[in-house]
């Protein structure tokens, strides 16, 4: 039944309006602008995705037939990309039968033309309440999250997941690209956590030779080899009733997964040399940026520990999928450093940070820092010039490598060097690195060479490695 009380108006919201008729357009661009919104009016599908790469709005109201893509493609693009971003189609009653049927997929509702004004804004207000993001469950302040900067829909629902998940003590894996935050989202749990107040250790698995990792993990006891000249307390006793995060646990050894697995399950570790294990109360915390259902399907990670460290999963978006944070986190980063080297700087011109918030990205939030930090070192102006950053991002991809990613690079160039040099046998390129040829195969089948690939002339090994290399 309805009621007679007035509709309450919905607070402002960015509305992506699509429609080939320009005086259409202009009408909803006009209505919704006096009822308070926030409107981006364009004429095609492909422009309104080309918007949703630049901002995420609030709603999308959308013409169905739209020149090309019409107006349920348009909306299979936008739940394909944003699965709760309401959109409202407007039909002519020749599409009507299409836009019932897209309710049924998914479309928040449709309306026919010629529309009604007030109905129009009520179905926008119910669309926009419906879809507001829920609240996270009431805490003191926000400083758990204070590194994390961001006002993405993205982010958003990330972090409100976060946040109840620190609540309690469930593994947690976290997968993103390089240069995501992986890290920064792992202490943000931390600091939300029942263990805020005991330590945080990250260890990188994938940094640390595979000979002293064992070691730093779990510790050793003195004597236990040559250079143990006393005692060592692991990683896990260092933190001790707090989290450990596990950063690119997707490159931790075969051999090491089996005795992490055998602490996860006993709650207890045993230092390299001890006789006794130690107990532990730790919440672990896992990173990678590899696929590690493809890395189990090799043989490359245990099946049973990944089921241990995927309790519960979090994906951090890339940047390229939070764009609406690009110019955030760009001026957070040039005040940061505007004071590191005594500049005054005021932000960058227009121009500068559209070129920011268009860029690809491939390095994420730490290639945006080390853009921005180039621009300020080299800024002898106010406002940052469109030259600078332009300059910043043709820099090469090298400068956002991380240290595992270019350990990665330079042991595989090393093996693929010595097998060379050996004509492929594994005996004499082992004896040249001064290892076993156990491990020295297992070097080799983590970065998928053969050595019989090697046994032919130069010219034609360099074709084959290079076929596999990544």
């Amino acid at each position: 039944m309805p009621s007679s009380a007035p509709t309450r108006a919905a607070p402002p919201a960015r509305i992506l309006v699509v429609d080939d008729d320009a005086d259409m357009l202009r009408l909803l661009s006009l209505r919704l602008k006096a009822a308070g919104h926030d409107v981006v009016a364009v004429g095609s599908a492909e422009a309104a995705l080309a918007q949703l790469d630049i901002a995420r709005p609030q709603l999308v109201l959308s013409d169905v037939r739209l020149p090309g893509r019409d107006g349920l493609a348009l909306f299979d693009e936008v739940r394909a990309r944003h699965p709760s971003l309401p959109v409202i189609l407007l039909t002519a009653h020749g599409t009507i039968p299409d836009a019932v049927e897209a309710t049924s997929r998914g479309v928040f509702t449709y309306l026919t033309k010629p529309y009604d004004g007030k109905e129009l804004l009520e179905k926008i207000a119910q669309a926009l309440a419906l879809s507001a993001p829920a609240v996270a469950q009431p805490h003191a302040d926000e400083d758990w999250r204070a590194e994390i900067v961001s006002r993405s829909h993205r982010m958003t629902d990330l972090l409100s997941e976060a946040y109840m998940v620190a609540q309690s003590d469930a593994s947690v894996l976290l997968r993103g690209d390089s240069g995501s935050g992986k890290e920064l989202l792992a202490r943000a749990i931390h600091r939300a956590s029942p263990r805020a107040a005991r330590p945080f250790v990250a260890v990188n698995c994938g940094a640390i030779p595979e000979a002293l990792l064992e070691s730093e993990l779990f510790g050793h006891v003195k004597g236990a080899f040559t250079d143990a000249v006393s005692n060592h307390k692991g990683l896990f006793q260092a933190a001790d009733g707090g989290t450990l995060l596990l950063d690119e646990i997707g490159d931790m050894p075969p051999a090491l997964q089996v005795k992490l697995l055998r602490v996860l399950q006993e709650r207890a570790v045993r230092p390299v040399g001890a006789s006794q294990a130690t107990p532990i109360d730790v919440r672990i915390i896992s990173a990678t940026h590899r696929d590690l259902e493809a890395a189990m399907a090799s043989a490359q990670f245990r099946e049973d520990l990944y089921y241990r460290l995927n309790v519960v999963s979090l994906a951090l978006p890339t940047l390229a999928e939070r764009r609406e944070d690009i110019a955030l986190l760009a001026n957070h980063f040039l005040d940061r450093l505007s004071r590191k080297y005594d500049k005054r700087l005021s932000g960058f011109a227009p121009e500068a940070l559209k070129a920011l918030t268009t860029a690809a990205w491939p390095g994420n939030v730490r290639q945006l820092y080390n853009v921005v930090e180039q621009v300020c070192a080299l800024s002898t102006t106010p406002l940052v010039p469109l030259t600078l950053v332009q300059r910043a991002l043709r820099t090469p991809s090298t400068q956002v490598l991380s240290f595992a990613e270019a350990r990665q690079r330079f042991e595989r160039e090393y093996l693929v060097g010595l097998l060379k040099m050996t004509d492929g046998n594994v005996a004499d390129a082992a004896r040249l690195a001064q290892r076993n040829r156990t491990e020295f195969y297992r070097l080799l089948q983590k970065h998928a060479l053969t050595p019989g690939q090697f046994k032919q002339d130069a010219g034609d090994a360099d074709d084959v490695v290079d076929e596999r290399h990544e």
